[in-house]
């Protein structure tokens, strides 16, 4: 378990986050779209797994509205292996060819590998974004020297595709913080620049549903970092087990928790439901100007 050791280290100011053609000024909103070029997705089971499909759900989501789309090529869950050779060859085209079709949005690619993230630079991309804690310290050097911007998250310490059995914090809040934290301060030395960085506190990753609760309740805590924050809720495993439904009947759970957590400042948004993710949110924004 991971334990912090030192005061949180922060950002001067909340500043704008710019992810090539996409910026994210303070107290504003981005969604970014799932589209999962995995024949085991838990959410979609392989619907976008085919090229041409995964193509045409990004077109389909920008249309909706989204400003990124965060590609993936590894079930995040437990699965048959994927060799970095075939990851590459789901996600790199895809993102070469989202950027081509559509240069007004930014292209996301979802690994924690370092030679992943190099070959999808290659392809265009402009964020990294590491679901894993930096399990490959490797990634964000190549961020760093190829200019991308990074996803900081914390997954308790977790192997790539595993699930914690007990996981246990005496602060959630505090920890997940101070880690996403010092992950931010290390990409920068590393020369990451600081406004292509995102904090991301990883719902479920190395989490229990309490853990999960107790972090969307305590956002702010997150936010006041200065960092940008990215939330990836959509249609988690701890919607579900709040509301003892499946993963096909969470898109209202998964909606409030989007609502409570831009309530309490975070900024970019992955969902699977890009329309009702910007209906949440226009909502939200009707709230602060009233």
């Amino acid at each position: 378990m991971y334990r912090p050791t030192s005061i949180l280290l922060r950002v001067d100011q909340p500043q704008t986050l710019r992810l090539g053609p996409v910026e994210v000024p303070p107290g504003a909103f981005a969604v970014m779209a799932v589209v999962n070029r995995t024949p085991d997705s838990f959410f979609d089971h392989g619907a976008t797994y085919e090229f041409g499909a995964a193509l045409d759900a990004a077109s389909q989501a920008v249309a909706d509205g989204a400003a990124i789309i965060d590609i993936g090529g590894v079930k995040a869950g437990e699965g048959d292996e994927v060799t970095v050779a075939e990851e590459i060859r789901r996600v790199a085209g895809l993102a070469a060819a989202v950027r081509e079709r559509h240069p007004q949005v930014a292209v996301s690619v979802d690994t924690w590998r370092a030679e992943v993230g190099d070959a999808v630079a290659d392809a265009g991309a402009h964020l990294l974004n590491d679901a894993w804690g930096g399990y490959d310290p490797g990634l964000a050097l190549v961020a760093a020297e190829r200019g991308l911007g990074l996803v900081c998250s914390h997954a308790g310490g977790l192997i790539p595709r595993t699930v914690a059995r007990d996981p246990r914090y005496a602060d959630v809040a505090a920890e997940v913080t101070a880690y996403v934290t010092g992950q931010a301060e290390r990409a920068v030395a590393a020369g990451v620049r600081p406004e292509a960085i995102l904090i991301d506190p990883a719902h479920d990753f190395g989490k229990a549903t309490r853990h999960s609760l107790e972090l969307t309740r305590r956002l702010d805590v997150l936010v006041a970092t200065g960092w940008p924050v990215l939330v990836a809720v959509s249609n988690k495993d701890f919607v579900g087990e709040t509301l003892a439904l499946p993963v096909t009947d969470r898109l209202e759970g998964t909606t409030a928790a989007l609502a409570v957590s831009a309530w309490h400042g975070a900024r970019v948004f992955r969902v699977h439901n890009v329309p009702a993710a910007l209906h949440a949110l226009a909502v939200v924004e009707s709230f602060r100007a009233s």
